[in-house]
């Protein structure tokens, strides 16, 4: 029986300057510039659309000082894509550029790892270094999709749809999870931040916002297991998937085919 095939998308929707001694522990000692892009993904079969990833609002580009190029969410409408008919969403992890935006998706059933929400309501938040990259209104939204029995809670690996699987690896926070979708051009995984950039992967050197450095470790290895190449792994903040995919849109959007390379 064959599998599912899937149109896989990025959309690159904020950008941030930054060093290369604030995205890798080991880094070379002749420090540059560097930036980190924002992307969410979404996956099309049909009339299907599954979203990976809700990205943040212009409120949080301010509050946290980076380039707002546009509202991921409604870039989606721009698009032609229905937001009501987006009926699934992969919450890859709670932080507050994957996890904001919820209220608009009020049709939409987020999947995350059980572990996520434990992790994001509960008492390692006490610490700075943990809660830092959470925004307490977006995990109350997820809350709040909870009680409208909105969320679907996952433990470990499991089949969202034919030709689409997700994997626990943990690492950069207690619930991270990674996506596995079957293309034309063979299986790609959507890394998200078990690996912000190729580099961390290509080099074994971990992000530094990380709360289990084994955990991400072992996360590399599964990514290069579940991709057919090291071609077919879509980094989480990567500037390179602007160069290396193909824009498809003629709105300005910024939305790049990862199945189609250039």
């Amino acid at each position: 029986m064959s599998t599912k095939i899937w149109e896989a998308y990025a959309m690159r929707y904020a950008t941030v300057k930054r060093r290369r001694q604030e995205l890798f522990i080991s880094y070379d000692l002749h420090d540059e510039a560097a930036h980190m892009d924002y992307f969410v993904w979404f996956l099309r079969s049909g009339k299907e659309t599954i979203l990976v990833d809700t990205g943040f609002n212009a409120q949080s580009a301010v509050q946290r000082k980076r380039t707002f190029l546009r509202c991921p969410i409604e870039s989606l409408k721009n698009a032609g894509i229905a937001l009501e008919d987006i009926h699934d969403t992969i919450i890859t992890h709670a932080h507050y550029d994957h996890a904001g935006n919820t209220r608009l998706l009020p049709k939409t059933r987020f999947h995350m790892q059980e572990r996520e929400m434990h992790y994001a309501t509960g008492k390692e938040m006490r610490h700075a270094f943990c809660r830092h990259a959470y925004d307490p209104t977006d995990v109350c939204d997820l809350v709040y999709a909870n009680f409208e029995e909105r969320v679907a809670f996952q433990n470990g690996e499991f089949e969202l749809r034919d030709g689409i699987s997700v994997h626990w690896v943990g690492g950069h926070t207690r619930g991270l999870q990674i996506v596995r979708v079957n293309t034309q051009r063979g299986w790609i995984v959507l890394a998200s931040d078990a690996s912000h950039y190729l580099e961390n992967i290509q080099k074994r050197s971990p992000f530094p916002i990380v709360i289990d450095v084994e955990d991400m470790l072992n996360g590399y290895d599964l990514i290069e297991k579940l991709a057919d190449s090291p071609h077919h792994i879509i980094a989480g903040h990567d500037p390179l998937t602007t160069q290396m995919y193909q824009p498809i849109d003629s709105k300005g959007l910024e939305i790049y085919s990862l199945t189609q390379p250039l």
